[in-house]
């Protein structure tokens, strides 16, 4: 058991190291070379419909006024749109621009392609405790860290 623990630590840390290794390169090679992880990955929390500064923030387990610096930045490269809400003039509503959704999706894509080349060849049975692993860590870290669930 203490062997089966040391091993998946290992290739924990050894993927999220590698998944953010490449997701960096594959930005700079891309014509989004002008955006961070961490930009990128606020794309990918406001998604391709409209949301507020507070949901967005909220999913990203940050404050509002750190998610506003980025959103300055990401506005400025033209990447989001904002504006007030209609209904509640103290929301922001805020939504990927035509470059921002580009940018969305080719990094779905390389997600896509990746979850694709894991799961090819699994057996249903092999498939179902894979979701059930990864489950209950998601689970663990959202009881144990406070994490707000998507």
């Amino acid at each position: 058991m203490q062997n089966t623990a040391k091993l998946v630590n290992e290739l924990l840390v050894q993927l999220f190291n590698e998944i953010l290794t490449i997701e960096k390169a594959a930005l700079q090679e891309s014509p989004f070379k002008d955006l961070s992880i961490t930009e990128m990955h606020v794309l990918e929390a406001i998604g391709l419909g409209s949301r507020t500064m507070t949901d967005v923030a909220d999913q990203l387990g940050i404050t509002v006024g750190t998610l506003t610096t980025s959103i300055n930045r990401l506005v400025k490269k033209e990447y989001v749109t904002r504006r007030r809400s209609e209904e509640d003039r103290r929301y922001v509503e805020i939504e990927l621009s035509h470059k921002g959704k580009l940018a969305h999706r080719v990094h779905e894509a390389f997600h896509q392609i990746m979850v694709n080349h894991m799961i090819e060849g699994l057996s249903n049975e092999d498939n179902e405790v894979l979701i059930k692993s990864l489950t209950r860590l998601s689970d663990f870290f959202k009881e144990k860290y406070h994490l707000v669930k998507k």
